[in-house]
């Protein structure tokens, strides 16, 4: 498969390097404004890499020979940038990073869009693939039926960013739909329900209050509690602080049914599992999988996630993380963001 790249600051980098490694996949064009981004690109596509390297993504997307588009821009180009290319290229399959949208309402337009073109979508959810993760996932039976779902992400702030766009609301949609959309997404996986309602408590405390950029005081929030009701009886349950550097274990999910228990140590890569009346616990190792050709981010998740949008592609099979699921990831983050602005239990219906 020929692949274009939009976007090469570090996640587009991640990808260039995970296309690298994947069999019989073919870098022809990147793209990126900024040059600084552009010189990262040509870094990891190293000295003969033979890849257009272009400032301006309709050029990408005018390149005849392309097969398939990674969207890894900034959070609040996503939606002008699909526009584009689902009126140059309807044919082109895409994934595209997560948030789809940093709004409810660009994400919806996104999702009437797509369903008109032929070209498959595929939102960058890459969570999900990550080995301990997907075990865990696949560890749920266990639980019988599933009452409560808890994920803890205790970890450092945000890196920086090209032109600090992380810093600010307007350009992530707000720390819980930039960075937690990947926890709600995983939420309503294992939940099988939509959500219905969200209630939320958090704020700034800590991090960048010593920050100005352009006269400006970065916005973002560094803590949350977000509870979620699902449409089945599901409860879930987030806990975010962004400024719990040195953690022993950065991530955490924990699945309670009504027949056991499931908990995930993403970062030590084991997931145990506990049947009630038992007097044992399995201890697994989910660390890697073995199909991993390069690691990167996250146990290997994109390069899981793009054998799957590959294999998807070329099977003409649908995408297994699609336009919907990037829409409610962002639902919920955007509905625990004004339930924390108003002070009230946020509902939800799509």
């Amino acid at each position: 498969m020929r692949f274009g790249v939009v976007g090469t600051g570090m996640m587009g980098c991640e990808h260039l390097r995970n296309l690298q490694a994947l069999p019989d996949a073919e870098i022809i064009a990147v793209a990126d404004p900024d040059a600084d981004s552009r010189a990262w690109a040509e870094l990891a596509l190293g000295e003969e890499h033979g890849a257009a390297v272009l400032t301006d993504h309709r050029e990408l997307f005018a390149v005849a020979e392309l097969d398939a588009v990674i969207i890894a821009s900034p959070n609040h180009t996503h939606a002008p940038v699909l526009a584009e290319l689902f009126d140059m290229r309807p044919d082109l399959a895409v994934l595209v990073e997560k948030p789809l949208c940093t709004t409810v309402v660009d994400c919806q337009r996104v999702a009437d869009a797509a369903a008109t073109r032929p070209g498959l979508v595929w939102v960058g959810l890459e969570y999900r693939y990550m080995p301990p993760v997907a075990r865990f996932l696949a560890e749920l039976h266990a639980a019988g039926t599933l009452q409560t779902i808890f994920v803890r992400e205790h970890r450092f702030p945000f890196l920086p960013k090209v032109g600090n766009w992380n810093r600010f609301n307007r350009y992530t949609g707000g720390t819980l739909v930039e960075k937690c959309c990947h926890f709600f997404d995983l939420m309503r996986l294992a939940a099988r329900a939509d959500p219905v309602r969200v209630f939320a408590t958090g704020g700034q405390s800590v991090n960048h209050l010593d920050e100005v950029y352009d006269g400006e005081t970065p916005d973002i929030l560094d803590h949350a509690f977000v509870v979620v009701d699902f449409a089945n009886g599901v409860r879930g349950c987030l806990d975010l602080c962004m400024f719990a550097e040195n953690s022993r274990n950065e991530q955490e999910l924990v699945a309670v049914g009504d027949a056991g228990k499931i908990e995930a140590f993403v970062t030590e890569g084991t997931v145990h599992v506990g049947v009630r009346g038992s007097a044992t616990r399995d201890e697994i190792d989910a660390s890697f999988d073995e199909r991993v050709n390069y690691e990167g981010f996250h146990h290997g998740a994109s390069y899981l996630e793009l054998l799957a949008f590959v294999a998807a592609v070329e099977s003409g099979a649908p995408p297994e993380v699609t336009v919907a699921d990037g829409l409610w990831s962002v639902a919920m983050g955007a509905a625990a963001h004004e339930s924390i602005d108003t002070g009230t239990t946020i509902t939800l219906a799509l």
